[in-house]
């Protein structure tokens, strides 16, 4: 349950957790590895946060999701520590991990298009009973047409899916 200390609302480890939707384990995780230097303790040594950590917790999250670097986080947490100063280092760094994020989802797209090719591919094999439907006449190769025709019926975004699934 959040506390309104000092003007602040502080809030636990649980809230925290539900409210940004992050584990526990995760956010002890990130306090393992000092991500979380802004981090403050009860009487009872709880964890405590203000509702401005959040923001820095959301970062971390999302960095973590993008499969950044802990000690790359690190150092944007530290950045963030030194405020204004850090602004340009904040925005280059930020700007570096966005643009990694940009080509692994532009390689996962590429991979997610093959499969659905795939997924077509036996989808109509099995409904015609072969998949010698996909080959060249008289081999067992698979026609590059079968491809070109597959990625023409996949610009319809509206019929992807039955495209693709049974």
């Amino acid at each position: 349950m959040n506390k309104h200390l000092g003007g602040f609302n502080m809030y636990s480890i649980g809230d925290v957790a539900k409210k940004l939707n992050i584990s526990t384990s995760a956010l002890r995780f990130y306090d393992r590895q000092g991500l979380l230097p802004f981090e403050q303790r009860d009487a009872a040594g709880r964890r405590q946060f203000r509702e401005q950590d959040l923001n820095l917790i959301e970062a971390i999250a999302c960095f973590k999701e993008g499969h950044v670097p802990v000690k790359d986080i690190a150092t944007f947490i530290q950045y963030c520590m030194e405020g204004d100063s850090s602004l340009q280092k904040r925005y280059a760094l930020i700007s570096k991990e966005s643009d990694d994020l940009a080509q692994k989802i532009a390689v996962l797209q590429k991979d997610y298009d093959y499969l659905q090719y795939k997924k077509w591919y036996f989808k109509t094999a099995v409904q015609a009973g072969t998949e010698k439907i996909h080959f060249i006449k008289d081999s067992n190769f698979v026609d590059p047409q079968a491809r070109k025709d597959f990625e023409k019926l996949y610009q319809d975004k509206q019929k992807r899916q039955n495209l693709v699934d049974f």
